[in-house]
């Protein structure tokens, strides 16, 4: 159609059927987000959720479990003793015990490091699997894989997939938000939507500074009011639809359409739902005032306003991975931990006070552990390689059995023996506690049926409550 021949009246007539369809834009996010795998519409979920969000505490670098959540005292026995040929051909130094004491905690006796003692005040609602694998053990595939079940930067991300199976509850927010200082390794590949609906992309926020105008720029109009910009969008609404006529099912058109529509939407909330200085002095001390504290708290408050996934990188304020202990394992560790150990405990703490927990799954993982052997350095103090034959990962609400160490690695801490959890059954297990068959939340692109767990995972039923 030639815009330029149609009439005012004919425009307008036309125009305005756009600015009704304005309106159902969110609406149809969400029908499209329980889109199944034929087509159909599913406006519930597959199976009766236990867990309504998810918040992600990802520790970049991936922690030692050994120094963590595994305890290895046959470390001791071995120590110095390089590990045989087949087990490894990466060690360059023999086995290390850890430095740091364990002990039982709670009324489940969840047994953790000494490094952990706000957490361990926390022990009966955790779920510590500790027999996790993945399928390398280098940083950039690995991540992608914890976040997208492939080492190739080509699928969706676990958020952009549980939005798309369930929506949002919260139209004047993302349903999936991202925070961290600037961007981790691999970065946007991480919170992608890839082929799925541009609506279902994680929105990233940068933690650097937290005054609200930071956080999410261009928040406020400089210089038009809201009635003013709502009459803007309309217009661009019009136009746009009798643009769409030419695009028939242009994704891309109706990913950009949507972002305009959430955008404008953000500002009535926003402002308010960003700003932890809303907290009361009592519930920021709880948190602590470091950057990955601050992150936590401001993942509740995102959840509790129905976000549905919220991830917080524990990164370095320029962006780098901190849990990447190559040397001075130790010495990291207890600095690290102590900064984690704080401000998971009070997300935890917070969460089961607000009778949030619940109904909340938290997930504190890295993307693969490190080795129970050393790696040498230069100055003495030795570091820990990659590792992903063994790994740890924590659970918290959400559907989980609180109090249960779940799996188990070898008597070194070398390889998960018992129970053996991959990264597929995390993914399959996260969606069954939403309420969602990884086997039927499919998608169809370029002629097949793509899942997050593609042709893999199993549920772990072993540690639902």
């Amino acid at each position: 159609m030639n815009l330029s021949l149609i009439s005012r009246r004919h425009w307008l007539s036309r125009a305005s059927l756009g600015f009704g369809t304005v309106g159902l834009a969110g609406l149809c996010a969400q029908l499209q987000a329980a889109e199944g795998p034929t087509g159909q519409r599913l406006l519930q979920p597959h199976l009766v959720p236990r867990a309504k969000r998810v918040i992600l505490l990802f520790m970049n670098g991936g922690p030692s479990h050994v120094d963590t959540f595994d305890p290895k005292p046959a470390l001791a026995k071995h120590e110095g003793q390089k590990p045989s040929e087949q087990a490894t051909r990466r060690a360059k130094a023999g086995y290390v015990p850890s430095p740091f004491r364990f002990r039982p905690s709670g009324e489940s006796g969840v047994v953790m490091s000494e490094l952990f003692p706000q957490l361990s005040k926390c022990a009966d609602d955790l779920c510590v699997i500790r027999s996790m694998h993945t399928d390398v053990p280098n940083h950039e595939p690995g991540l992608i894989i914890m976040h997208s079940g492939v080492q190739q930067p080509t699928r969706p991300s676990i958020g952009s997939w549980v939005t798309y199976g369930l929506g949002t509850e919260n139209q004047n927010l993302p349903g999936y938000v991202v925070l961290g200082p600037r961007r981790p390794v691999v970065g946007p590949h991480l919170w992608s939507n890839s082929f799925l609906p541009g609506a279902y992309q994680g929105m990233a926020v940068n933690t650097q500074d937290m005054a609200v105008d930071k956080l999410v720029t261009n928040l406020k109009h400089p210089s038009l009011e809201r009635s003013q910009q709502r009459r803007q969008l309309d217009l661009l609404a019009g136009l746009n639809r009798l643009h769409a006529e030419q695009r028939q099912q242009d994704a891309g058109l109706e990913a950009q359409i949507q972002a305009m529509e959430t955008a404008f939407s953000m500002q009535l909330e926003a402002s308010e739902a960003f700003d932890i200085g809303q907290e009361s002095p009592a519930t920021r001390e709880l948190y602590g005032d470091s950057l990955f504290g601050r992150q936590c708290l401001l993942a509740r408050r995102l959840s509790e306003r129905g976000v549905r996934f919220v991830t917080s990188y524990y990164l370095t304020p320029g962006g780098n991975q901190p849990w990447d202990t190559h040397s001075s394992n130790d010495d990291q560790h207890r600095k690290l931990c102590a900064d984690s150990d704080r401000a998971t405990a009070a997300l935890l703490t917070d969460l089961k006070q607000r009778g949030l927990l619940e109904d909340t799954l938290v997930i504190w993982t890295g993307e693969f552990g490190r080795t129970p052997y050393a790696q040498p350095n230069d100055k003495g103090k030795h570091g820990r390689d990659h590792h992903h034959s063994a790994f740890t990962t924590v659970l918290a609400g959400g559907g989980v059995r609180g109090g249960l160490m779940y799996g188990a690695s070898d008597e070194l801490g070398m390889f998960a023996v018992e129970n053996r959890v991959h990264v597929h059954d995390l993914h399959a297990t996260v969606l069954h506690l939403l309420g969602l068959d990884h086997e039927q939340l499919t998608y169809r692109y370029s002629g097949r049926d793509f899942r997050l767990t593609d042709v893999h995972g199993q549920v772990v039923e072993g540690i639902l409550a």
